[in-house]
């Protein structure tokens, strides 16, 4: 065991650290946002950070060759890496991507036709926004941040500042909620149920193997694949009679005749770096998430035949009938992770709630700390909902689900799971229609709702608490310390929050939010809102029967499964697999799935688990070899103004 001075943490990672931190927001920003082709941060192993640590593994080992001075242990490379991870996040659509172009969308596109100015405003504290909500119709500062600022006028910071430390305010409570969290979290899951945390794979091969990894033929084979492709498909982007391989395709095109035409958007998007993580999975799993998926579109095909209204759920690209079934399957996968872990959990619970002097300082937070940080963290948040305007009542229901179910699902999803991306399909808004319409919340909790919605609850992507767990898991093959990793977690998130927030202002002021990536500025920040007038109109649906109706049938298909894998090993279908089944992580991922369950099931059948190791290199090499491209490709498009090729992860 390395002593507690050996697991500090050195100046010199801490600083370059911070340069690192400021340059993966730079990369991040710039590439989501303006070259728009290139989604480089918000997957849950951000290409960008992948890309950005390969080259410092890179360059510390030059250095390291000419002076031992300048070697890194793997402890520092490893608190560098942590730093970008949460930097990234935070920097696309972990918050910062969803929170500036949502406190003043709503302002920009009021119009005569639609009168926001009328249905909101009046309902909107002044902290929350930059903009006076007394003023009707467009305010200069969202024009100017929309069209850009006109030559020598200069970006409104000023106008900025009170509501993003407003809303930095709560940003702070749910990433501590997320902490504590994670603290309390980590030895049930890492320890006691040895999940794989299969995206931490890559990383730690450059610091523990590197040497033999960066040799491995077989690695630098996977490299060569993705990085063929995307450079034969960027160079086709500059010129077009150069040949260009197309990575995606849309099945409902094939799908023209009764009741095939009902199946809901279901392309084929081909990613390298897919295929090779969800090789690292169990084939069960595999075979689960494909399994399920398709399961959805025979649902589609069903309902069609029988004549079934084809109602979607809001806000995401699935069913209604699904969406219901996939929130049931939530709340009973929670309550099995309990279940699972009680002895742990109740340990847990004993040492916050008594004067046990044995409480345990050897996690990331002693678990005292770690439950009253959570608890203090969640009533402050809802306290912070309530003082914007929402119905208390209301406002503990969403924090508590967006926290306590949906992120937990979410990182699960990672940690056992391995997908790169975070993607729900209902909000906490979703399951109070169970029991009530949302009219009954009142124009004024609609309206704080849906800056909460396009901010926080409808897209999961870039989850930072994935991001804390990955860490813990990271910290452990290492040797950090917990309580080191506590202030890499601080500093990173800091420091990308004001970073970031500097760079999504400046972006748009400069280049005209009309003119940047179309999702950030002109979607989602919009939908949420344009979802909530009817009900503050006094109509909408009612999904109370339909909803219900198919919630239960989530829970007891949920339920089912839970028990039949508690009693039965070699049961195949994995109730995670039925609760990511409408999500738009599934839409994009679930043919690269398919492929990896059809090379890996047949090798591990035919060859054993040997073969599977020594083809191991290869996927991973496919991992970094798409993701240094994505990198190469950014780089290469902000500095010869080109675009860049398509990625297969929108």
């Amino acid at each position: 065991m390395p002593s507690s001075n050996e697991n500090r943490l050195s100046v010199r990672s801490l600083l370059l650290g911070i340069c690192c931190v400021i340059i993966i927001c730079c990369i991040v920003s710039y590439a989501e946002l303006v070259i728009t082709y290139i989604q480089i941060g918000f997957l849950q192993l951000p290409p960008a950070v992948i890309g950005v640590f390969f080259f410092l593994v890179l360059g510390h080992r030059l250095l390291a060759k000419l002076n031992d001075r300048f070697a890194l242990s793997p402890r520092e490379l490893m608190c560098i890496y942590c730093m970008m991870l949460v930097a990234s996040m935070i920097s696309s659509r972990g918050i910062m991507e969803k929170l500036i172009p949502a406190l003043i969308a709503v302002n920009y596109f009021t119009n005569e036709t639609n009168s926001w100015d009328t249905l909101f405003f009046p309902h909107i504290k002044p902290w929350l926004i930059p903009f006076s909500p007394e003023q009707k119709g467009q305010a200069p500062i969202a024009v100017s941040f929309y069209e850009g600022t006109q030559t020598g006028d200069a970006i409104p910071w000023r106008a900025w500042l009170e509501p993003l430390c407003a809303w930095g305010v709560l940003v702070f409570l749910v990433f501590t909620a997320f902490l504590c969290l994670a603290a309390i979290l980590r030895k049930q899951w890492i320890e006691n149920e040895k999940l794989s945390f299969p995206l931490v794979s890559l990383p730690l091969e450059f610091v523990h193997e590197g040497r033999d990894f960066l040799r491995n033929r077989l690695m630098w084979l996977g490299v060569a694949l993705p990085t063929f492709i995307f450079t034969l498909n960027g160079l086709h982007e500059i010129w077009p009679q150069i040949p260009n391989v197309s990575l995606r395709y849309l099945l409902n095109q094939y799908f023209t005749e009764q009741p095939f035409n009902a199946i809901a958007y279901t392309p084929i998007f081909i990613s390298f770096a897919a295929i090779g993580f969800f090789y690292l999975l169990p084939t069960q799993l595999l075979f689960s998430l494909w399994f399920f998926f398709l399961l959805t579109r025979l649902q589609d095909v069903v309902a069609a035949m029988f004549g079934l209204r084809m109602s979607s759920m809001p806000l995401y690209p699935t069913r209604l009938y699904i969406g219901y079934q996939v929130a049931g399957a939530y709340v009973v996968l929670v309550i099995s992770f309990i279940y699972m872990g009680f002895p742990h959990f109740r340990r847990v619970f004993r040492h916050a709630f008594t004067a046990n002097k044995t409480d345990n300082t050897e996690e990331l937070l002693s678990y005292r700390t770690a439950v009253w940080g959570l608890i203090g963290s969640l009533i402050l948040a809802i306290g912070w909902c309530y003082a914007a305007g929402l119905n208390l009542g209301f406002a503990a229901f969403e924090i508590l689900v967006y926290i306590c179910i949906v992120a937990v699902v979410m990182a699960r999803s990672t940690a056992e799971g391995g997908l790169l991306m975070t993607e729900t399909s209902f909000r906490p808004l979703d399951l109070y229609q169970l029991v009530a319409s949302k009219a009954a919340l009142g124009a004024q909790s609609l309206t704080v709702l849906s800056f909460l919605d396009a901010i926080f609850t409808r897209d999961q992507r870039g989850l930072i608490l994935t991001g804390f767990l990955d860490g813990l898991k990271i910290r452990d093959r290492v040797g950090m310390s917990y309580r080191s990793l506590v202030a890499v977690f601080v500093l990173g998130c800091t420091l990308a929050f004001i970073t970031a927030a500097a760079i999504h202002l400046w972006l748009p002021y400069t280049h005209g939010a009309n003119y940047m990536y179309s999702y950030t500025y002109r979607g989602n920040p919009l939908w949420a809102f344009q979802d909530n007038v009817a009900a503050i109109e006094g109509l909408g649906a009612d999904h109370r029967t339909t909803g219900g109706f198919f919630f239960g049938v989530g829970i007891l298909t949920t339920t089912g499964l839970v028990i039949l894998r508690m009693l039965y090993w070699w049961w195949p279908l994995h109730p995670l697999g039925y609760a990511l089944s409408a999500s738009w992580t599934l839409i994009v991922f679930w043919f690269p799935v398919l492929i990896a369950w059809g090379i890996k099931t047949p090798l591990l059948r035919y060859s054993g688990i040997r073969q599977y190791q020594r083809f191991r290199p290869f996927f991973l090499g496919m991992v970094f070899g798409e993701f240094s491209m994505a990198v190469v490709w950014s780089l290469v498009s902000w500095a010869a103004n080109v675009p860049a090729p398509f990625f297969p992860w929108p």
